[in-house]
């Protein structure tokens, strides 16, 4: 618009400049015809030319204007029409989506009276969604259909199909809409998550690679959520090759680790199939790093025994050097304490335990407490403490996903199909102890102060308890293999029976099935021992 005036303009000025020149220039201009002569001024000959030339374009504009005036009071009334019609498309789908199904189908029938549907398919849609809104599912499927054929509407009655048959819980035919969707336009966002996660879901880890990098090269998902995915896809397929390729497994873990340098699963198929092959010095290495990043029990174990034939000692050693490596943290506390229970060094266990409780009181503190005084002293009523300690403590993380909790890392939840929906974290909907009987929540100091004094239940020789059940087995032997006793002169002492009763205060206690000159070993039905003895009664 603005062009247009500016050139007008300029016509007006080049106009009135050529005028002001001929004012400027004064002469005749003479003109014979048919033998007559016609003089006028120059000037006026000039006006005289540009007023006839805008009379003919005047005249030429009303003869054009009374000729096309039907086709331009037809056109006028289409237009109107199509306004009206856009007009009740428009409230149409307001009412969709507000969910007034029976104005949704006024104004859709008032939409295809106005405007032809081979020209608007938006009126299809319209629809559609009112038989959604009514319930008529067929009726809505089949506008859907019809979308998918018509090239125009395709990527649109391909969701709708979609959408249709996750509400039927007809997955395998939500999966064919939804590759077909993605195979024509990877760069749909629900079209290509949804084959995702079911190519994810069958272990299709190649297909589902090279979707996600056409997604990527489409700039459908962000660099960043992509490389996650990718090292996930990457750690699933790793995963399957761990036991028949530890090569391939080792290749794919260790480029997830390249693309996420903190997933937790890629560095321990990486280490487990460097095991394998015997790169233990570059699986510890990784298993290091990845400890450094985020201490997990898992990482933990796994470089602890990461070499079967280590003694308990060695393995205590490499506990600790994890501990150096993350100081001061629950998780390295925690693995100390479990490698020095394995080593029978129960004060260090049982000090790092305690620490661990006392940075943060869960479950797995005060269960490894339990184990410490099971193997130092069998004290069960110490060990029952720890363990209702236990039971009042916040739970330890796990995998969980949609409520779902996994003792393993999966690339896919079990309920949803979401691709990387396993998150460490303690699980949800836990019902405490003190939510229960309105007790106080565990803590260290709490449990050591009510902590029942030690009872003397060990026996008092350092023989230990195989030896004992040896010991015990050959009395046994021995007893029933010995010959009869030749008659002595003398009257022998009669022997009193076994009693089952406790013996009262003072009195000696009864010896069945052992050595009698033995003083460390006793009757273990009078006065129960380790546990280990006990299986054998």
């Amino acid at each position: 618009m603005l062009i247009r005036l500016v050139a007008f303009a300029l016509f007006v000025l080049a106009l009135a400049y050529g005028f002001s020149w001929l004012a400027d220039r004064p002469g005749d201009l003479s003109l014979i015809w048919e033998g007559q002569i016609y003089q006028t001024k120059l000037i006026v000959a000039a006006s005289a030319i540009i007023a006839l030339v805008a009379a003919v374009m005047i005249t030429w504009w009303f003869i054009r204007l009374v000729w096309t005036s039907p086709h331009s009071v037809t056109r006028y009334f289409r237009a109107r029409k199509r306004d009206r019609g856009y007009q009740a498309l428009s409230t149409g789908l307001i009412a969709a989506g507000a969910g007034n199904a029976l104005l949704a189908r006024k104004m859709a029938a008032r939409s295809r009276g106005l405007i032809r549907a081979d020209q608007e398919p938006l009126i299809t849609l319209l629809e559609a969604q009112a038989a959604l809104i009514e319930g008529r599912y067929d009726e809505a499927r089949a506008k859907f259909e019809a979308m998918a054929n018509d090239p125009e509407t395709r990527e649109l009655g391909l969701r709708g199909l979609y959408l249709e048959a996750r509400r039927l819980g007809a997955n395998e035919a939500a999966r064919q809409y939804a590759e077909k969707a993605a195979d024509s336009a990877p760069y749909l966002p629900w079209a290509a998550q949804a084959t995702l996660e079911y190519r994810s879901q069958s272990g299709r880890w190649d297909d589902a690679i090279r979707l996600l990098e056409q997604q990527k090269a489409a700039r459908v998902v962000e660099k960043a959520e992509a490389n996650r995915l990718h090292a996930v896809l990457l750690t699933a397929r790793a995963g399957e090759k761990l036991e028949g390729n530890p090569t391939g497994a080792r290749d794919d873990a260790q480029q997830a680790l390249k693309l996420a340098a903190d997933f937790i699963p890629a560095a321990l198929i990486a280490a487990k199939a460097l095991f394998r092959e015997g790169g233990v010095r570059k699986a510890a290495s990784i298993l290091e790093q990845a400890w450094k990043s985020a201490p997990h029990p898992e990482i933990g174990q796994a470089y602890v025994r990461a070499r079967s034939g280590d003694s308990t000692l060695d393995r205590l050693k490499r506990a600790e050097r994890l501990e150096g490596l993350r100081p001061n943290n629950v998780e390295s506390l925690l693995v100390v304490a479990q490698a020095a229970l394995d080593a029978q060094e129960f004060a260090k266990a049982r000090a790092k335990a305690e620490a661990a409780a006392r940075m943060q009181p869960r479950e797995a503190a005060f269960l490894l407490l339990a184990d410490i005084e099971e193997a130092e002293t069998g004290d069960q009523g110490r060990v029952r403490h720890w363990l209702a300690q236990a039971l009042k403590a916040p739970r330890d993380p796990a995998w969980v996903a949609d409520g779902f909790v996994s003792d393993k890392w999966l690339p896919v939840s079990p309920v949803t199909g979401r691709l990387d929906a396993f998150e460490w974290k303690a699980p949800f909907g836990q019902i405490e102890g003190p939510l229960e009987d309105g007790s106080a929540p565990a803590s260290i100091e709490t449990a050591l102060k009510t902590l029942p004094p030690l009872r003397d239940v060990r026996p008092e020789s350092p023989v230990n308890d195989h030896r004992i059940i040896e010991l015990e087995r050959a009395a046994t032997i021995a007893e029933a293999v010995r010959p009869a006793p030749a008659p002595a002169p003398a009257k022998p002492k009669p022997v009193e029976p076994v009693s089952d009763k406790a013996p009262a205060p003072g009195e000696a206690k009864p010896f069945f099935g052992g050595l009698p000159d033995d003083p460390g070993v006793r009757d273990p039905r009078v006065e129960p021992g380790p546990k280990t003895r006990l299986r054998l009664f």
